[in-house]
């Protein structure tokens, strides 16, 4: 499976993860120019929610939340000002969140760090 592919099916877990706890999901893979992407757009009790989802097939190079450096932060906090911007969304509370998944000895774990970024 490419890694593009592998992507889209973990996004897609994360979706049904999140759908399942009572999140309405209202955007997939925003792009703001080239400044940076959301996986996931979502609300949750009034609260609008930026989602980043990563997911790796063993621990090679470290679990999935490894990959959350600075440059990765600041380029989704610049996305999410433009989702913000675009949409003229003011006065709405808002956080991101991560959910890492594993798929390791034929197991798929699902972690959900809420307000991680």
């Amino acid at each position: 499976m490419n890694r593009r592919k592998a992507g889209s099916n973990a996004e897609d877990q994360a979706v049904m993860f999140l759908e399942q706890a009572g999140y309405k999901i209202i955007k997939r893979n925003f792009t703001f120019g080239r400044i940076g992407e959301i996986d996931i757009i979502c609300k949750h009790e009034g609260v609008l929610i930026f989602v980043e989802v990563k997911a790796r097939m063993n621990h090679e190079f470290g679990p999935p939340e490894a990959s959350i450096t600075r440059k990765k932060i600041l380029s989704m906090k610049r996305a999410a000002e433009g989702y913000l911007y675009i949409n003229n969304i003011r006065d709405i509370p808002c956080r991101f969140d991560f959910i890492a998944i594993e798929y390791i000895d034929g197991m798929t774990a699902i972690r959900h760090l809420i307000n991680a970024l």
